[in-house]
């Protein structure tokens, strides 16, 4: 077993990868665990969908392949789409999850109108932006891993530092309001903290499946525990043990794409959740349900039990 993990770690664009990944997932679950219970799953899927013309026009402007600017560039349509949303929901009658709607259809239809320009024109076959439709997480280097982990530590050092304000945000605005806090402030906040994530994915698993880092690690951990402090930390896990999977997958297995393996991976863990967890888990639910039904039973048997006999003692009576 050790030999064989020493085998995979020997290979240095292995190492890199499985490193990247894993902090990857680890950070995207941390920050992942507020979007969920704040009922915002749709915004890391639509945030991760406006990133694409963000990284079309960065390269139409420049005409170089630099990830570095195509990072900033879905940074900046993300912090475009956020504001977006919270223009929408604020100056119209529209629902946020109407406007998330709204703005993933738009951008993502924006990007790819101006991905088919750039594929047809004369350095389009160059520019390799349709790897980051689906992500191609082979293409890591050292560089990578250097920013997949100081956004890592920035969203590790942010839910720490606001942690109890962040709490508060998720479950109760009305009453971190009245208590004073700026709630505003802390939603946009939280957003942001989302789009560093999802740009940090997009060259791993692309703009189509990089919410499935957000969402799946936290329902997974959602079905363990009711301790907020306890899910953040098992969707961290559950996150990492997803990208150090999909890493490993696709390195034993030929032609089997990283960043879709890991998406696959999450899935496994949340379906494996959703079915053993001790509390929230599908087969504890029907073990409840039958001892719960068992109890009833016996209890109308000793009930009907009771009434025969009290009934044969007054009839004796009566004799």
């Amino acid at each position: 077993m050790w030999n064989w993990i020493i085998a995979i770690l020997s290979d240095p664009n292995t190492r890199w990868i499985l490193l990247g990944c894993l902090l990857l997932g680890f950070s995207s679950g941390i920050i992942g665990s507020f979007t969920f219970l704040r009922k915002q799953s749709l915004m890391g899927d639509t945030l991760a969908h406006a990133a694409l013309p963000g990284i079309c026009i960065a390269f139409m402007l420049t005409e170089t392949k630099s990830v570095g600017l195509f990072l900033f560039g879905a940074l900046v349509a993300g912090i475009v789409a956020t504001f977006g949303i919270s223009w929408i929901t604020r100056y119209s009658r529209i629902k946020q999850d109407a406007a998330m709607g709204i703005v993933l259809t738009v951008f993502f239809g924006i990007g790819v109108v101006m991905l088919t320009r750039i594929q047809h024109g004369a350095s389009g076959s160059q520019s390799g932006l349709d790897k980051y439709l689906f992500g191609q997480a082979a293409s890591m280097v050292m560089t990578d891993v250097y920013v997949m982990g100081g956004v890592c530590l920035v969203l590790l050092i942010a839910c720490l530092a606001w942690f109890k304000e962040f709490k508060l945000v998720s479950f109760d605005p009305g009453f971190a309001r009245g208590m004073g806090l700026p709630v505003a402030m802390l939603e946009q906040l939280i957003l942001l903290l989302t789009v560093i994530a999802v740009v940090a994915g997009i060259q791993a698993v692309g703009v189509v499946l990089v919410a499935a880092l957000l969402v799946t690690p936290a329902a997974a951990a959602r079905c363990w525990t009711d301790s907020l402090a306890l899910m953040v930390v098992l969707a961290g896990i559950f996150g990492a043990l997803s990208g150090a999977t999909g890493t490993i997958f696709s390195t034993l297995v030929p032609n089997l794409p990283t960043g879709p393996v890991t998406v696959l991976a999450a899935t496994v863990l949340f379906a494996g959740s959703a079915l053993l967890a001790p509390r929230r888990g599908l087969l504890a639910r029907r073990l409840r349900s039958i001892q719960a039904k068992s109890a009833y039973m016996r209890e109308e048997r000793a009930t009907l039990q009771t009434l025969a006999t009290q009934r044969n003692q007054q009839e004796r009576g009566e004799m």
